[in-house]
Order: structure tokens, then sequence, then C-alpha cells
């Protein structure tokens, strides 16, 4: 079996959790068959394996590869010609984006991501339109393009059935809008409802396809609240406990999901969940924006786990999570670039320097985060919330060979006080553009910074070409429908929360 050694400046060991990780110096990591064999001293390792293949040097720093925990598409609403908007509303402006092949689209997120050192990706795959044939070619098609690319991908398949636009049922937003415009939204429901049940069995059929691809894994995404009535929740948490499925669920992102929350169960969103089971380890809550300390306090009880998305919080005005209550209480919060990064990008090292600075709440309390824990959000925490949680996320002996090598000069340079902690230069000043090497079981898919297992370059001028043209028909007739139910969707929000009256429950990175 061939072995491979990476070498480093600085090698990250430690058992994945925020206070024991540690930068060893001069060390290496041997790669055999995938595998993480052996880490220690590089002069050492060199001796007793003197034919392994090279890679790295003493100019790199050698870091688990990252997970980026939530995600969902290729080409960034901006891109598409979407602004960012309050939540709620973008639901609806988000429709008037094009069609993108979804194999390309996917491949140019995945570039961005390797490119900057993530190597698992939390794929949520939420709007299922058409038939269940078509939404299996075009889920076929993205798991294709990770697999092409070298990239490992935890697949979360979107479930719902309930208040598909707005956070009331569809009759009666139907009986709200002029006769022409309900009979368009009232077509596009039935496009987009499919049974449960038969979501369900294509969520066992998807498992079952791809169980025996050791870098792809399926897990379940109720979507929201919102989008699942009680009977969903019940089934979808009696599936998961027959099939041993992850669950990933978007959650009170917002103040509107909080209030929707109290008028439907007289509860939190959270202890709704709890109902039906679902509060437990096998549970990760996307966003947690407006847990309340009673939420937090559950999570922690129950081993639910937390993803955090600093960037899509500001863009889409949705708030800042309470990171200081969530440590407080031992919570696992993983780290999510969402659907782009605050630099409308996907490179996780910008997003960890915004989770880094965002919670550095005034004042002189130290509980503020610290470098450590900002890398273990994005590594071992990560991890954690995916099926692939004992194997990556950690430089250990026995994990995946899933690394990441930035060039410590490209961080160093003109000068860097000696003085200063390795990993605090790494958490201030490393970004994309630093990352050199990017393997993933052991196989090298980014040499130089530049993706080594696709042509690049052609995919993304056949991405562009694929858009080149004019908008089709449906394009056009649904970014017409966009603009004519936004304004009767804003009406129905107008007023619908009563900001003082949600103030004592959301102090901002609050101490629980």
């Amino acid at each position: 079996m061939s072995e491979t050694l990476l070498r480093g400046r600085y090698v990250a060991v430690g058992t994945g959790a925020a206070a024991t990780v540690s930068l060893a110096e001069n060390a290496a990591v041997l790669i055999r068959g995938g595998t993480i064999a052996e880490v220690g001293p590089w002069a050492e390792l060199r001796a007793r394996h003197p034919k392994a293949a090279l890679l790295g040097s003493d100019d790199h720093v050698v870091l688990p590869g990252f997970v980026n925990a939530h995600h969902h598409v290729g080409l960034t609403p901006i891109q598409l010609g979407v602004p960012d908007d309050p939540l709620e509303l973008w639901f609806i402006t988000r429709m008037a984006a094009r069609d993108v092949d979804p194999y390309l689209d996917t491949l140019y997120s995945a570039f961005e991501m390797l490119r900057s050192g993530v190597t698992t990706v939390q794929h949520i795959y939420g709007w299922a339109r058409g038939d269940l044939g078509e939404v299996g070619s075009r889920i076929d098609r993205i798991l294709q393009a990770y697999r092409d690319v070298g990239m490992r991908v935890s697949f979360a398949l979107g479930l719902r059935d309930q208040n598909f636009f707005t956070y009331e049922p569809e009759a009666e937003l139907l009986a709200r809008l002029p006769p022409d415009l309900a009979a368009r939204t009232r077509a596009l429901i039935d496009d987009l409802r499919l049974p449960l049940a038969a979501q369900l069995d294509f969520y066992d059929d998807l498992d079952r396809r791809y169980r025996r691809d050791g870098r792809v894994a399926i897990q379940m995404a109720p979507g929201n609240l919102h989008w699942c009535s009680d009977a969903a929740l019940g089934a979808i948490q009696a599936h998961a406990e027959k099939s041993g499925a992850l669950l990933h669920v978007h959650l009170v992102e917002t103040a509107y999901q909080r209030e929707y929350a109290r008028r439907r169960t007289g509860t939190s969103a959270l202890h709704h969940l709890k109902r039906f089971g679902m509060a437990g380890p096998h549970l990760t809550l996307g966003h947690g924006t407006w847990l309340d300390e009673a939420d937090i306090r559950l999570a922690a009880e129950t081993g639910v786990h937390i993803c955090h998305n600093c960037s899509s919080n500001l863009r889409l005005r949705s708030g800042i999570a309470p990171w200081q209550a969530f440590a407080a209480h031992g919570l696992n919060v993983a780290l999510g670039i969402d659907e782009a990064g605050i630099n409308d990008d996907r490179d996780m090292l910008q997003e960890m320097r915004l989770a880094l600075h965002l919670h550095r709440t005034p004042g002189m309390d130290p509980a503020v985060p610290r470098p450590a824990d900002v890398l273990a959000m994005a590594t071992a925490n990560g991890a954690r919330t995916t099926p692939f949680g004992a194997s990556i996320g950690e430089i250990a002996p026995g994990k995946a060979a899933d690394l990441v090598a930035i060039r410590w000069s490209s961080l160093a340079e003109p000068y860097l006080d000696p003085l200063l902690p390795p990993l605090v230069a790494i958490l201030h000043r490393a970004n994309a553009a630093a990352v050199d090497l990017v393997l993933v079981d052991g196989r090298v898919v980014v040499r130089n910074g530049e993706i080594e297992t696709l042509d690049r370059r052609a995919a993304l001028a056949e991405l562009a070409a694929s858009l080149a043209g004019p908008l089709a028909p449906h394009e056009e007739e649904r970014r017409r429908f966009a603009a004519e139910l936004l304004p009767h969707v804003k009406r129905y929000y107008d007023g619908y929360i009563d900001p003082a009256a949600h103030a004592p429950f959301y102090r901002v990175n609050s101490r629980a």
C-alpha cells in the first residue's frame, strides 16, 4: 500500500475539541491508503518511511479539512439577479432566479469550497419541484458533481408538506390574492407538493443507492417548523428512528419564525419538536438565531447540535445567534456558509474570521470566541453534524486523510512577530489564496491552489455558455409571478411581530 508524508511547519493535533487543539512544530502526517496512519515529528517519520511520497514543506500549516455544515447552491442568488432581502420576502424574490444546470452549478461552488480548504459539505436540497423522477435526476447530477471533483458530501433531502410561500395555510393565502394570481399560485403549489410518504420512500431509495459510496452520505432535512405539519414531524421522526438517519432542520432563523412557533404551538419551536422525540443528538438546528435560554438549555440536555451561519444571518437581516449562550451550555456548534459568505463566495477561512469577530462583545468579559473555538467549529464540530462524524474533522491515526495545507509565508510575509501564536495568525490572516494543498481520502484534489481533479476553467466556461442566452418563457413568467406575489406576501407580514415583545428573549450574545 502506498504511503505519503505530508510535512508541515505546524500540524494541528488534538481531539478536535477546542480546548485540546494545538499545533505541533516541524511535524508530519503519514497517510496510508486514504487514512491517517501516524502523526509525529517530521525527521522521525521520514527516517522510518524513506520511500514515502512527499507533500508539503516547512512552509506549510497542516489542518483538518474544513466542514461547511450548511450549504445549498452553486451560483449565488446575487449572481442570479436576486438581491439580499429579509428572509421571508427573499423566499419570494428568489423565484426570479434562472434555472441552472445542477451538475455545473454544483461544481461552481465545489471549486470555491475546495480552494478554501473545505473537504466535506452538508448539501441541503430543499426545493423539490416536479415529479420524483425529475427530482431524482437533479439529485444524481448534484452528487455526480461532488463525486467527480473528489469532495465528500452529506446530502440532506429536504422534506415539507405545507405553507409553501408564507407562514399561513395555502387556502388563506389564496383567498387574499386576485383570482388570476391565486390560480397561478395554486398551480405552482401543486407542482411543488409531493406526498410525504412518497418523499420518505424517495429518501430510502436514495440512501440505498449511495450507501456503498464512501464519500456520499444521505440524511434528511425537514425544512422548518412552518413547512412541516405535526403529522409530518411525527412521520419524519419515526422514519429517522427506523432508518438511523440524521436530521438537519432550519429553525428560528428569524423573529418571524419564532412568533410563528408561538402562535401555532403555544411554546417554542424546539420544545415543540421535543414533543415528537426529535430533540436529540441526531438533530442539527440550522441557524437557531432566535433560540431563547430555555431552548438552549433543552438543546444542551438532549445533545442537539447547532449550525451557526454568520454571513447568511447578517445578509438576510435575521439577527446574530447567541454564541456565548451556546458556548456556556457546552453545545456543539458547527459553522456553515449557507447560500454564500459575506463576500458572496464560499471562502471558509473568511467565514471563520467573521465568526471569530462577530461575537466580540463590548467590554472585558473573556467569554468571546478564541481561534481554537472557531477552528473546532469548522472541523470536528461540523463533522459531528454529518454521518461522517467518527472519521473526519481531526488529524489523528485512523481518521480519513481529509487535510488542508496553507502556505505559512502567505500570511507571515513581510513580517510576523515570532511570539504571536500561530493559530491566532492563521485565523486572522489566512484566506482562500493561502490554501496550497487539499486532500480528501488521501487524494490530492487541490495542488498549488488549483483544482487537480477536473478542468475548472472549462467547467466554468460551460456554465457561462449555458446561461448566455435569453431567459426561457417559463423563467420570464416566474419573474413576473414573483414580482406580482411579493406585495401580497409583504402585506401579510406587516405587523406580524411586536419587536418589544420579542426583545426580552433576544439578547444579542447573551450568556445563559
